[in-house]
């Protein structure tokens, strides 16, 4: 599509059809705005439609927007009719057996327009077609279309936003770049683009020079020190904007509209690169360097290799328990052609992650791996062959991985290390031993996949604050015959959450262990918010959106407990809590009067290796709501087998169902046969 189609795009709200999906979801025909359908759902199938420009198979869309226990198919014909009140001859829904698509026949998408022409690149707009290209981007991509968490759908909208972000964020380098001349007329662009992106450095930088250039050294102090203050809050390092400031200054006012523009670190790697910690505890530092790229159609920049490094770097500088090396600085050193060893060297990294990025027409092989900068020593490895069916969804999926998998690794390593250490070591990473009998360390703070052991009690969930015989409560040291928490340990649990809160309140951990106290004080409420806080701050925090399911599968939310419990699954598929995972989809299936899926899930979660005594009684009671009634007796069998006089009351003491569900279990019977 030529860069002139910009125009179309602006005249088509009088003449013809315009579909808008960057801003809110928006139909206009003829110069009239057409009204969409009250369906989220069907709006949600019209934008990625519209979207993808090609046939999409039903079987994926029903995956995409719906869950298979709610017949996806009728809901599918549901929403295609009502979408097919908006169709004409220029805009027509065809379904050709299996498959779906949205003809547009010369219509106007704004997206679509927008990634042809950044794929061609920007460097051949001048500054009033890059400016047509900026009018484009009205609001985020499909700005406020959520889809009740869907997580695939949530997915690929998360995965578009920020490809759209970073498309709207080099159109306006680019004007900020053609707009030189004079100083003034770049700042309104840089601006935007510092909105947009404010843990971007090439921003920073930019303003920097143009502030120097312009004699408003006062202007640029004040932003280099609020800016500082930002980037610690966000544990970025912001050493290199500082020495960018000075250098600015050093050119003062002698070239003030012909600075060249360079990324942050592009000229000469100093000692301000090194991290530098304030705090009394060492985190392991990691550089991920960029990915080497081989395709048949690489872009000219930003390529695939790229945008995938940027999105691993700015999810793992979110994790407060590794210190991340800003891209500014690995991206000078890979331009420079410095080697992966050499460059943790210099910047002082203890581990450093490289890869490789091939796509082969329709192919994409990801090869990725993380070693030891002192040894050399890869301590994980991996490859991933995916179809590029939606590049930026694989991508997403790609990412999650990686960041979940290095986080895991080198938190593993570190431990270890300091295992090894003499009893008496003061080495940074130590675990301690909380009150509470919690296992912490600087690089559990947001663990994703831990481990399990009779010396980590906490990991298992559910926990048992009523009577049990089968799994350890919150508070004991010992795996399994242990008493409930009574009222002094729940408040011990509580107090070292809050000392926790206190040593640091962007710890994902912290927020996690007082999601888990205030829920044993009875105040659901409070643990959600402190669990979607955990989650928030780590999105790739598996046993916090486990946990999350966990508390408000008890809460009545049993649509968002299966979400939060399917995402831990896929972050963390080979978790040892998977047992706890599968039981909480099958409590909220209960909870949906699905019994037949209630049963299915709990036998898979019984199944599983560490299933205690309450995984058991769920099976149980699921096999019984489903009316299998022989095969629940043959768990109750087993139960009192393994743990004599396990009880209705023992298993309700360690859940805080609504009195609803209490009421069903009464129903269902004691588990002990009759």
């Amino acid at each position: 599509m030529d860069v002139e189609t910009s125009d179309a795009i602006a005249s088509a709200s009088r003449s013809g059809l315009a579909i808008r999906l960057l801003g809110p979801l928006t139909v206009i025909r003829d110069g009239v705005r057409l009204e969409l359908p009250a369906s989220r759902k069907s709006c949600a199938l019209l934008a990625y439609l519209a979207h993808v420009s090609k046939p999409v198979h039903r079987d994926q869309l029903c995956e995409l927007l719906w869950d298979v226990a709610n017949d996806p198919r009728s809901e599918l014909r549901w929403c295609l009719s009502k979408l097919r009140r908006l169709t004409d001859e220029n805009l027509r829904l065809v379904t050709a057996g299996e498959t779906v698509a949205l003809e547009t026949n010369g219509s106007s998408i704004d997206a679509c327009h927008v990634s042809t022409t950044m794929k061609a690149g920007c460097t051949r707009l001048d500054r009033d077609q890059l400016e047509a290209l900026a009018a484009c981007f009205a609001g985020d991509f499909l700005e406020g279309l959520e889809v009740d968490r869907r997580l695939p759908f949530a997915a690929w909208l998360t995965g578009m936003r920020r490809s759209y972000r970073m498309m709207h964020g080099e159109v306006l380098k680019h004007l900020a770049e053609v707009s030189r001349t004079t100083p003034e007329d770049s700042l309104p662009y840089i601006e935007r683009w510092l909105e947009l992106a404010p843990c971007d450095p090439r921003p920073h930088v930019m303003l920097f020079q143009v502030l120097a250039g312009a004699g408003r050294l006062r202007d640029g102090e004040e932003h280099l020190a609020t800016t500082a203050r930002y980037f610690e809050a966000e544990s970025l390092d912001w050493a290199p904007l500082r020495a960018a400031w000075q250098s600015a200054k050093a050119a003062g006012r002698k070239n003030p509209s012909g600075t060249t523009v360079t990324c942050v670190h592009s000229a000469g790697v100093r000692s301000s690169f090194f991290p530098v910690e304030t705090g009394p505890v060492r985190r392991a530092s990691l550089a991920v360097m960029p990915f080497r790229e081989f395709s048949d159609a690489a872009m000219e920049e930003g390529g695939l290799a790229d945008g995938l490094v940027h999105d691993i770097i700015a999810r793992l500088s979110k994790l407060k328990n590794l210190f991340v090396i800003a891209r500014g600085s690995v991206f000078a050193l890979g331009q420079r052609g410095v080697g992966t060893q050499e460059a943790a060297r210099i910047l002082g990294a203890d581990y450093v992650a490289s890869g490789r990025v091939d796509c082969r027409g329709q192919q994409l092989k990801v090869s990725v791996e993380v070693a030891e900068s002192g040894t050399g020593q890869v301590i994980w490895a991996e490859t991933y062959h995916r179809t590029l069916d939606d590049t930026f969804l694989v991508l997403e999926l790609i990412g999650n991985d990686i960041v979940a998998s290095i986080e895991s690794e080198v938190e593993n390593t570190e431990t270890a290390r300091a295992f090894l250490k003499p009893a008496d070591s003061s080495m940074p990473g130590k675990p301690i031993i909380a009150a509470s009998g919690t296992c912490t360390s600087s690089m559990r703070a947001a663990t994703n996949r831990p481990s399990i052991s009779s010396e980590e009690p906490w990991s298992w969930i559910p926990p048992s604050p009523g009577p049990m015989r089968a799994c350890p409560s919150p508070i004991s040291r010992t795996p399994s015959c242990c008493g409930p928490p009574n009222a002094r340990e729940i408040a011990l649990a509580y107090d070292s959450a809050g000392a926790s809160l206190a040593a640091d309140d962007r710890s994902p951990a912290a927020h996690w262990a007082m999601g888990r106290a205030l829920w044993l004080r009875r105040d659901i409420e409070g643990s959600l918010s402190e669990l979607e806080t955990a989650v928030g701050l780590s999105p790739n925090f598996s046993l916090g959106h486990y946990t999350l399911g966990f508390v408000r599968c008890q809460a009545g939310e049993p649509q968002l407990a299966i979400a939060a419990t399917d995402l831990s699954r896929s972050l963390s598929p080979f978790d040892p809590l998977l047992f706890g995972m599968l039981a909480v989809r099958a409590l909220a299936h209960l909870h949906l009067g699905q019994f037949d899926a209630a049963a299915e899930w709990a036998v898979k979660a019984a199944a599983r290796p560490n299933a205690h005594a309450h995984i058991k009684a769920i099976a149980g009671y699921c096999l019984s709501a489903a009316g299998r009634s022989q095969e629940a007796q043959s768990y109750f069998i087993r139960l009192q087998a393994s743990n004599p006089g396990y009880g209705l009351e023992d298993f309700l003491g360690a859940f805080r169902f609504s009195e609803d569900a209490v009421e069903t279990f009464r129903k269902l019977g004691d588990p002990v046969p009759g």
